[in-house]
């Protein structure tokens, strides 16, 4: 079932100074990701599709070797954070047969990752809970931008091309499915992504330090 308004709109009201530093930090990368792109919704999938695909799979990792090293059961966490990393890496498969990245946004595909992958491997360390929260809000942000892309294909700004084919046989489309059928099932993925980090690190805050 697609999400409804309500839950589309979900947003963590920062409740705590490490909550409004991750939530300022995002901003702050939405600014970039907003001058740099223009509305070049294709082009910005590309390109941050390549980054949101890297909480999961380090997340995943660091917690199985967590749960190897504390002999612990892990709660399903591994499995749904691997998980949310495979389905990332479709959305980017999906959207290169979209919107065919330049050379230089490969650069910049090349460096954002390994900025970005280290970054967040050694926040997950110091806090693993402030950086699911800070992949709760860049999923946030996802949901918005998605939407936006939605609202322009609706309009005619951008043409409702037929949806590619790896994106038809991973998410069940009819044959027949659009480019804008594409963008809603994205969109619900990145709404439960949202939900998952938000979930995971309020669990974290309740935990004993």
């Amino acid at each position: 079932m697609p999400e409804s308004h309500e839950a589309l709109d979900r947003h963590h009201t920062p409740t705590c100074l490490s909550d409004r530093i991750a939530y300022r930090v995002v901003k702050f990368m939405r600014f970039f990701a907003d001058a740099f792109f223009s509305g070049r919704y294709g082009h910005r999938a590309v390109v941050l599709e390549t980054v949101a695909a890297v909480p999961g799979m380090v997340g995943g990792a660091l917690q199985h070797l967590r749960s190897l090293r504390r002999l612990e059961n892990d709660h399903g966490w591994i499995h749904i954070l691997l998980e949310e990393a495979e389905n990332e890496r479709m959305h980017l498969l999906t959207f290169i047969e979209i919107a065919k990245p330049s050379k230089f946004e490969r650069l910049l595909i090349v460096l954002a990752q390994g900025i970005f992958y280290n970054a967040f491997f050694i926040l997950y360390i110091c806090s693993s809970r402030i950086a699911h929260r800070i992949v709760g809000y860049l999923e946030e942000e996802a949901v918005y931008s998605y939407t936006e892309y939605l609202n322009g294909v609706d309009s005619g700004k951008y043409e409702n091309i037929p949806a590619p084919q790896i994106a038809i046989d991973y998410w069940n489309l009819a044959s027949d499915a659009k480019l804008r059928d594409v963008i809603l099932v994205v969109r619900e993925d990145e709404a439960s992504h949202r939900n998952v980090n938000h979930d995971f690190a309020n669990t974290l805050n309740k935990l004993p330090k």
